[in-house]
């Protein structure tokens, strides 16, 4: 059988990912996972959840060669996890991804890459090298993940919903050096900058930088937001639709900066990436781009 969306990682990320594309009749999928058994749990479960009138499927495996001709690899796959830095594996992750290349290039290779694993730029970047493929093609999920927790924080603060929030865009490093683009956001129509002093500007930065180690005092660790922001990114591919997000993809002299992977403005459709925004940013935000650029590449070349 022919499965259009394979995931690759059947923890909660992948599952979550997984449910959402079979509960909303997108196409069939394919879990693999280096445990069978987790893939076949999981599919086992998920199954349950397609519609009665739905003519996909799901199926579990650990089988790389079932990949074949698949047209999207979502890889939410990981060998360990971090409590204080998405880094922390950071070796063991990047031996992984370009395992996984490998892989995904022999069988698929006209396929677009959805990075989610962590660190997501970094692991981007590697997919991208070791692949060859087009780098409109390999896509790290996890900026678009950082400007919905933007949103919630300015929707918190002004209690509004977040809907009445416009461009709050996190670029950057989906780590400690993401930059919230503050010069572009309005609320109910009135420019955001004009609405806050600088003390609650650096708690927004903060509480969004911070937010995963606050969600787990609570639980174990987030999956629902990644999953909700990679399906939509799905969505749009096949149901060739445009998507504006911020997403991770190898730059080539945009925003001032080559050979790294991190999180700017793309257009997303049935081919990938389609077109790079250029957005104006204010002088501190360009400053910190290019730190947040300095840090991933410093992440690039410590393995």
């Amino acid at each position: 059988m022919f499965y259009l969306i394979s995931i690759i990682g059947s923890g909660r990320v992948g599952a979550s990912i997984a449910f959402l594309c079979v509960a909303n009749e997108l196409d069939d999928v394919l879990l693999l996972n280096r445990t069978k058994d987790k893939a076949l749990g999981e599919s086992m479960d998920i199954a349950n959840a397609i519609p009665s009138t739905s003519k996909f499927s799901i199926r579990g495996t650990d089988d790389y060669s079932d990949l074949s001709d698949s047209s999207i690899i979502v890889i939410a796959a990981s060998r360990g996890s971090y409590t204080k830095d998405r880094t922390e594996n950071i070796k063991s992750q990047v031996d992984m991804i370009k395992e996984i290349a490998e892989k995904v290039k022999q069988y698929c290779p006209s396929a677009i890459i959805l990075v989610v694993s962590n660190p997501p730029d970094v692991l981007t970047y590697f997919f991208q090298k070791e692949s060859d493929f087009s780098r409109f093609k390999v896509i790290g999920i996890a900026s678009s993940l950082d400007s919905s927790r933007f949103r919630y924080f300015i929707s918190e603060i002004f209690s509004v919903t977040q809907s009445s929030i416009s461009n709050a865009l996190v670029l950057g490093e989906h780590g400690d050096s993401l930059v919230p683009i503050f010069s572009n956001v309005s609320v109910n129509g009135s420019e955001l900058n004009s609405l806050i002093n600088d003390i609650t500007r650096e708690s927004l930065i903060n509480n969004i930088r911070g937010y995963w180690k606050q969600l787990r005092n609570y639980k174990s660790r987030s999956h629902f937001g990644i999953a909700k922001n990679t399906y939509d990114v799905i969505h749009a591919i096949i149901d060739t639709k445009e998507l504006f997000i911020p997403a991770s993809i190898v730059l080539e002299g945009e925003y001032g900066e080559y050979d790294v992977s991190m999180g700017i403005p793309v257009k997303i459709n049935k081919n990938g990436v389609f077109e790079i925004q250029k957005i104006n940013l204010d002088e501190s935000e360009k400053s910190m781009l290019k730190e947040s650029a300095k840090k991933i590449r410093n992440d690039i070349n410590s393995v």
